[in-house]
């Protein structure tokens, strides 16, 4: 079986611009989902030892954001990270630091040349799926 998460093309351009804004680190956010449909992007500041390889969300931002969504009666759908010189697949500490089975996961790669990738995942026995990434139309 194999899931498949539709993005409003809204969210896209926004996780798009932002991990083009950090090009030499990988950036981190959160989507939000209000009624089972994506809803927010939070963008989180990468407080990692290693930004160039590594992302760790910055806790009060991370808090927040997630004290936000709560009070707009949103819930988490997506945790977000860009790969500024390797694929959208995750890493070793990827798959060992994914703590949010219920989340689908988005990598962002900026190894590419003038075309950004990006593709989703989903935590299945303790393995990483991939996702069917779509980008919808708001609405």
């Amino acid at each position: 079986m194999s899931a498949e998460l539709v993005l409003p093309r809204k969210l896209v351009n926004q996780i798009l611009t932002h991990a083009q804004q950090h090009e030499h680190t990988e950036s981190c956010g959160l989507i939000s989902a209000f009624a089972g449909k994506p809803a927010h992007y939070y963008a989180v500041k990468n407080i990692a030892t290693e930004p160039s390889t590594r992302f760790e969300m910055e806790p009060k931002q991370q808090i927040a954001a997630m004290k936000h969504m709560r009070e707009q009666g949103e819930d988490l759908l997506a945790i977000v990270h860009s790969h500024p010189g390797s694929p959208p697949v995750p890493s070793t500490s990827d798959r060992q630091e994914a703590g949010y089975p219920q989340a689908y996961y988005i990598i962002v790669s900026l190894d590419t040349r003038g075309v950004l990738e990006m593709r989703g995942y989903k935590i299945d026995h303790a393995e990483m799926q991939t996702v069917d990434l779509r980008y919808g139309h708001e609405g």
